[in-house]
This record gives structure tokens, sequence and C-alpha cells, in this order.
């Protein structure tokens, strides 16, 4: 995929911490979204791709136990997350679904074995800048730089749909946490 043109989306910040933007689904796109979701997703023209980062307490390039044990907490806060954002979604009667970071491959259709690069996404629809790290390519947040954690949830919703979604889910995880 290549570095997206025009101008970028709007990040908005949860209040976790997490980026998150919300962007219809070019072309290039919903031509992997429908690779990978197959007739699961209908109309892919009608996609919206919500990609999010996590700013990591270290480098997530390196290796280790505490780079897992991070991977592992962004994971679980993202997981976390998405399935609160996706249960408002469905139960108000949208298509959504995220996906694993770690595989690539949706979490609630799973169908498909064409994994989402992560990565690839940031770049084409943020156009933030990837680097090569041994053999796999990584994203360069613009402020965090490898100390980011990318993952994505997807949804034929609109855009006020999903804000309040995202805003139910928030809720909804802060209090969890009380």
């Amino acid at each position: 995929m290549a570095l997206r043109t025009g101008p970028a989306p709007a990040i908005h910040t949860t209040t976790g911490g997490m980026e998150y933007a919300i962007v219809a689904a070019p072309k290039r796109v919903t031509d992997q979204l429908t690779a990978i979701f197959g007739a699961a997703i209908g109309a892919a023209a009608d996609m919206v791709v919500v990609p999010t980062c996590q700013r990591a307490e270290c480098d997530l390039v390196n290796t280790g136990d505490k780079v897992d044990e991070e991977k592992d907490r962004l994971l679980e806060n993202f997981v976390a997350w998405a399935v609160a954002v996706c249960g408002r979604l469905s139960s108000a009667g949208y298509w959504c679904d995220y996906i694993d970071p770690c595989s690539g491959l949706p979490m609630m259709h799973k169908t498909t074995q064409t994994p989402y690069s992560e990565v690839e996404g940031l770049s084409l629809l943020l156009g933030y800048r990837t680097a090569n790290a041994g053999c796999c390519k990584v994203v360069l947040h613009p402020k965090w730089g490898t100390s980011s954690y990318p993952a994505t949830l997807f949804a034929r919703a609109p855009a006020e749909a999903i804000k309040a979604a995202i805003r139910g889910a928030e809720e909804q995880i802060a209090a969890a946490k009380a």
C-alpha cells in the first residue's frame, strides 16, 4: 500500500489515551476487506476503518520479557475497547469486527485466513511512515515512533454511531475499573 495523499483524518483520543481516527475505506482497503471478510460485509464500499494506536512504555521493536508484557497489556486494552465498541454497534444493528493485531485476522467473523496489515493500514489511511525492523515492517508513529501499538476496528455504520459507541465503551470500561 502506498502512503496516504491528501489531508489526514482527524485524530481523536479516548479517555484511556488510545488515539483513533474514523476513516471511510478507500478502494485499496475495500478490496482487501472483501478478501478478508467476503460476503459477511456486504457492500465493502460502505466500510469505515477505525485505526488506533496506543503509546507503549517501551520501544516495541526490541525483544524481551518487558516488551512482551507491554504488548500483552496493550493487546488487552485494545481488545476490551474493541469488544465494548463492537457490542454497542452490533446491538444497534451495524456490522463490525476488529483485527487481532498478533495474527492480522478478524476476531468476530472468523471465516478467513487472509490477514490485515496494521502497519500498511496506518500508512495508507493516516500517512504514517514505516521502517524495516529485521524481517518485518513497523509503523513510525509521528510522536511515539516505534513505541506505539496499532490495532484496527471496522464497521458499516455512520461516523456518529461509531463515535457514540466509542463514548459508551469508554464509560463502560471506566465503570468496570472503578
